[in-house]
């Protein structure tokens, strides 16, 4: 594999992404997500291959469900490439203009950022995901994806490509690399001269070695073990529903919740509930010295229980003394994804909203909403837990940097 081949095919690709028109992008993307409908059929054969050696492998349930694709996830997916397409294009927007005092007129522009390298693990549909917002933003995409869904990322660029033929813009904007080496990833991190900006996508460790090996600017998504705190004036029932959700409706998923932390007054009542509750999916939890003393089936907690993004059925639990010693624990174990309180105080709830230092803070309400889609923005390329350039769920405008233009009739600098 030339991935320096690659890279130049993109860069190239990308100054001819930074010429079309909206409605251009627009028929790109309705004509990608009709190929990758037309083509479910042999998307669906190749991610059989990948789940046949994820079984072989042992993967995890979750795991196994973030790499599933079915009829219905790839129409799900198509529709999600139809929404980024009815989304208002954020390049070429003037975000601020003024006039120089020699009549020069000075305007911010946002632009494309050029080559777009995304590294990811067993989720397919961010193939689809990412080249979506990538193509609205007039950026090209190398996407490297982990050898377990290999197949799946392969069949699914090979329909984008095709989409893109059918309305004359270069197939080469969208490249998957085939080889998922150790040794292809570090050469891919080392492509500065072709690629502007590199997004991880996945676990922890995933993300810590592209920080600390890219030569490339790097935006860097978290993983997520995410948290809710059940304050003493919470609503019980109100926090069950929520945790239950949190928790089981998608194992696999970086919102999902791995931590709870409840407040000691509320254990002998509040934690029989739990048990059943989390009980009936089948989760395992964790808890300290102060909740199996209430509830003596719970297993053990270590610390590294407390750090961990179990992304399976199995959940951990804190006890604290008031909100303050909940936010301390949060922000000592947190991966500044997601977190939340349950309570019916409005201080606290304030308190926690203010303290809490993540990408998204909640609320009564479950992280699991912490997602380019439900936030407004469409198909996200990821949800950063960083504090430059982009914070939380990633939609188009994260994916766009700005240039200054600067028009004038002849000025010279005195």
């Amino acid at each position: 594999m030339n991935l320096m081949m690659i890279g130049r095919q993109a860069q190239d690709a990308s100054r001819e992404l930074a010429l079309l028109t909206t409605e251009q992008k627009n028929a790109a993307l309705l004509a990608c997500a009709d190929a990758m409908e037309n083509h479910a059929a042999e998307i669906i054969a190749a991610n059989e291959k990948d789940m046949a050696n994820g079984i072989e492998k042992g993967m995890s349930e979750g795991l196994l469900d973030r790499l599933k694709l079915s009829e219905t996830r790839i129409h799900q997916t198509a529709e999600g490439v139809r929404q980024v397409a009815s989304l208002p294009d954020p390049v070429g927007e003037v975000m601020s203009e003024h006039q120089h005092p020699l009549g020069m007129l000075v305007r911010q522009v946002r632009v494309p950022f050029g080559v777009v390298g995304i590294i990811y693990e067993s989720r397919p549909n961010v193939t689809a995901d990412a080249f979506s917002l990538c193509l609205k933003t007039g950026n090209a995409v190398i996407l490297r994806g982990g050898s377990d869904a290999i197949n799946s990322n392969l069949a699914i660029c090979k329909a984008l490509q095709e989409g893109l033929k059918t309305v004359q813009i270069n197939p080469l904007s969208v490249q998957v690399l085939e080889d998922t080496s150790r040794e292809t990833v570090n050469e891919f991190m080392k492509l500065k001269q072709f690629v502007d900006v590199l997004i991880p996508r996945g676990g922890a460790g995933l993300i810590r070695s592209v920080v600390e090996n890219s030569t490339i600017p790097v935006i860097e998504t978290g993983s997520g073990n995410c948290h809710i705190y059940v304050d003493k004036e919470a609503d019980q029932e109100k926090a069950l529903n929520i945790i239950v959700n949190a928790k089981t409706q998608r194992l696999g998923v970086c919102n999902a919740c791995e931590s709870l932390v409840i407040h000691e007054d509320i254990l002998t009542e509040f934690l029989p509930k739990l048990a059943e509750r989390l009980g009936e999916k089948k989760v395992e939890i964790r808890a300290d010295e102060a909740s199996r003393a209430v509830c003596s089936a719970f297993s053990e907690a270590t610390e590294e229980d407390f750090a961990t993004e179990y992304l399976d059925r199995i959940i951990s639990i804190k006890t604290v003394s008031d909100v303050s010693e909940a936010i301390e624990h949060i922000n000592r174990y947190h991966t500044m994804h997601s977190d939340a309180i349950i309570t019916e105080n409005q201080a606290n709830a304030e308190q926690f909203l203010k303290a809490v230092d993540s990408a998204a803070v909640y609320v009564n309400a479950s992280t699991r909403f912490t997602d380019g889609n439900e936030f407004g923005f469409g198909a996200e390329i990821g949800i950063s837990t960083q504090k430059l350039h982009a914070r939380g769920p990633m939609g188009l405008v994260a994916l766009t940097s700005y240039k200054y233009q600067i028009i004038g009739d002849g000025q010279v600098r005195p």
